[in-house]
């Protein structure tokens, strides 16, 4: 017999426990390794996102049949977090549990010359899923906001205007159907450290490692003052931020992956009606 699954979510949900409170942000207060709507272990988690499998991919399926079907409303996941917080481990098992051909998901390196030109959010708009899909983003537009301002890549007048134009662009997207969630997978830097180490100490995992990533760790106060300023100055009603603890691996997954699901449940995405006479194909194709 499978192991009862030990789900405490409260009354609105895991979206309602890892939602971002309006107002000023501390990080320090969230505990990294907590595991707020589950009271399992490992093992529990684990069987807990298997279980979510099935539910999750017929959500999925309803919205991109709805989109097919002249249906206008598609799920943005934005993932963000610092070097090794998982963001690809969320799409593998996350996004893994669902069908490919409903899934857009763009990974954001360092812009090129031509996209620099065009704007910051050029680009991004570029990627914005499309009607009936989920979109999910590794990185995302808060780079912008992000690394160009801990490594001072633009001028600071010009990040500082950035959270009113990213305020806005999202405003833009909820207004055209578009439901953004926003995760910031946290991960504590002795986490980090031992993950880091363990690319190292693996061949199977040195593909991973970038020399870089050292150089950015020495920057984490840096960073985590500007993921302080994005979580506060971009949480918006229509676009709010959610802190996912990211130290437990199997933790961080089925919470993810739990929020799509939520965000999924309450858009209740319907099959659309056939456009054509049933009966009447029931019978041609009785007759062939």
């Amino acid at each position: 017999m499978a192991k009862k699954q030990k789900v405490q979510a409260g009354a609105g949900g895991l979206l309602e426990q890892l939602r971002v409170p309006a107002g000023p942000v501390d990080l320090t207060a969230y505990d990294p390794r907590a595991t707020p709507g589950f009271a399992g272990a490992k093992d529990e988690g684990k069987l807990a996102l298997e279980t979510l499998g099935a539910g999750l991919s017929d959500w999925q399926e309803r919205l991109f049949a709805e989109g097919r079907k002249g249906g206008e409303r598609s799920i943005l996941l934005v993932l963000q977090g610092m070097d090794t917080s998982g963001k690809g481990g969320v799409i593998r098992h996350g996004a893994g549990l669902m069908d490919p051909q409903g899934l857009k998901i763009t990974s954001f390196k360092a812009p090129t010359p031509a996209e620099k030109r065009r704007g910051f959010l050029w680009r991004i708009r570029q990627a914005v899923p499309g009607h009936g899909m989920i979109g999910i983003f590794d990185r995302s537009h808060y780079e912008d906001v992000l690394i160009a301002r801990v490594r001072n890549l633009v001028a600071p007048n010009v990040w500082d205007k950035r959270y009113d134009q990213i305020n806005d662009f999202e405003a833009e997207l909820t207004a055209a159907g578009v439901t953004i969630l926003k995760c910031y997978l946290h991960i504590s830097p002795e986490e980090q450290k031992i993950r880091l180490q363990a690319r190292l100490d693996d061949p199977t995992k040195a593909w991973k490692y970038n020399p870089g990533d050292v150089d950015e760790r020495r920057l984490w106060p840096d960073y985590m003052e500007a993921y302080h300023a994005a979580l506060e100055r971009c949480n918006t009603a229509a676009a709010p931020w959610y802190v996912i603890p990211s130290d437990r691996k199997w933790y961080r997954n089925w919470a993810v992956t739990t929020l799509l699901q939520e965000t999924l449940t309450a858009l209740n995405p319907e099959w659309p009606a056939a456009d054509f006479d049933v009966a009447k194909e029931k019978k041609r194709l009785a007759a062939t």
